[in-house]
């Protein structure tokens, strides 16, 4: 239903270990900007660890980061997108920027 991602800049992202263990995924149909977006998945347990779609910079899942500090500070949401979509039962997050779909860099 939803996923909670953060942007990170690849001159940021430091792989300590298991890069080897990733399996790449291409897609391109299910995209809103029709570009290529590629998924990087753990090749043992089939988790989607991250996307790269924009050159120099990838889409991690919050979850495959073990601080929680980081999550309550500099991962909490900022923005949600595709809110137009939300079921009626699930509330937006408090001050997050509401989108009803992708915001798309220019």
């Amino acid at each position: 239903m939803f996923a909670s991602n953060f942007s990170i800049l690849d001159t940021h992202l430091t792989h300590i270990r298991g890069r080897d263990n990733l399996t790449a995924y291409g897609q391109s149909h299910t995209i809103t900007s029709g570009k290529l977006m590629t998924n990087y998945f753990c090749s043992t347990c089939g988790t989607l660890m991250y996307r790269v779609g924009t050159p120099g910079a990838s889409i991690l899942r919050i979850g495959t980061v073990d601080d929680f500090h980081l999550h309550e500070t500099k991962l909490k949401p900022r923005s949600e997108r595709y809110v137009k979509d939300r079921v009626g039962w699930l509330c937006a997050v408090e001050g997050a920027e509401q989108f009803e779909a992708e915001r798309l860099r220019q």
